[in-house]
């Protein structure tokens, strides 16, 4: 069968491996549609120092049940549409403890610790298996990124009556959009990019600040009368936007913090104390963000068709990175189809 791996820096290769059989509490999955993250780019680029060299990559899964193993249970069977919880969980560590496996000490998350889904078989446990018919092939291998943002959601503990800043309005951002908005908050979307904006607003950002040409702290304190975002969301990892985080959220509020910063971030530490903040880590996403967005996505109103920036096969894959590359502030997601089905 056919596999992608990342073997060296800006080296992207087709490889053949023998098909996998599922052990008796495994299932086999036809890979349809895999998504490629932000981690494999960064994994391309030589920057994750958490992935495997070399590494399948892959963890935002479309597939279907090809095989189940004999001590599976009967709600999965043979042909069922599915995507894959793709984070391990140790059961012993804090995190795990205090149920929160998302956030697991020893977390091996596929195509980063582990070798991925980028090949048109794999087997996983059926516990890992996350049922999601109805949905078309290509929405499914959304799913897994939009929970990690919805999950961000629920860590800033957003409720109707918060305004919410989410900064970065990638693939995440955009799961932090819908989550925030179903929730009733009010939804400031901020990017670089106007065509990234403007799906903001489709999506449930009722205003957006285009920091590239806006002055961002006249924008905020414009639309929130002066007091300051109740939450922000911090969904692209730079110096600069935790520092937008810190400064510009309102005393008291909540930041919620979903990028890596590929270095170390200097911060005005005496905001945290004056405003009282809640700094919290949002890591990954638990089944239950899963089905969220499930849920969501069956509503069919959500704009997958722009989502989706590239489809590519595997020989087309190396060129897509590239590309992507140079310019990733242009790209939503690109899929790579290994056993693609009429969606």
């Amino acid at each position: 069968m056919k596999a992608l791996q990342i073997t060296d820096v800006h080296q992207l290769d087709v490889i053949e491996l023998p098909q996998p059989s599922p052990r008796p509490d495994e299932v086999l999955l036809r890979i349809q549609y895999v998504g490629f993250c932000g981690s494999d780019l960064n994994t391309y680029r030589g920057r994750n120092q958490l992935a495997l060299r070399p590494v399948i990559p892959g963890h935002e899964i479309s597939a279907t049940i090809a095989q189940v193993g004999a001590d599976v249970p009967a709600q999965l069977s043979v042909g069922q549409v599915v995507t894959v919880d793709p984070y391990t969980a140790c059961g012993r560590c804090p995190s795990c403890r205090r149920r929160r496996p998302n956030a697991c000490q020893h977390n091996e998350t596929l195509g980063v610790q582990r070798h991925g889904a980028m090949r048109e078989f794999i087997c996983v446990p059926w516990q890992k298996v996350i049922p999601a018919d109805g949905l078309t092939p290509h929405d499914v291998a959304l799913i897994e990124p939009m929970s990690v943002g919805f999950h961000a959601v629920g860590r800033g503990q957003v409720t109707d009556s918060d305004t919410v800043l989410v900064i970065g309005c990638g693939m995440i951002g955009v799961g932090a959009i819908v989550r925030a908005a179903l929730r009733g908050a009010t939804v400031i979307a901020m990017d670089l990019d106007d065509e990234k904006l403007a799906l903001a607003r489709q999506i449930g950002a009722s205003a957006t600040i285009n920091s590239a040409t806006e002055d961002v702290h006249e924008a905020l304190q414009r639309l929130t009368d002066g007091s300051g975002p109740d939450v922000v969301i911090e969904a692209v990892g730079s110096s600069v936007t935790y520092a937008t985080a810190i400064n510009e959220v309102a005393f008291t509020g909540r930041v919620v913090c979903i990028g890596y910063a590929p270095g170390d971030v200097s911060l005005a530490t005496k905001y945290f104390v004056q405003k009282e903040l809640d700094i919290r880590g949002s890591r990954n996403a638990l089944p239950d963000d899963f089905r969220a967005v499930i849920r969501y996505l069956r509503r069919g109103q959500c704009p997958t068709d722009q989502l989706i920036s590239a489809i590519v096969r595997p020989e087309e894959a190396a060129a897509a990175m590239a590309a992507w590359d140079l310019a990733p502030g242009k790209v939503f997601r690109i899929l790579l189809a290994l056993n693609p089905l009429t969606p």
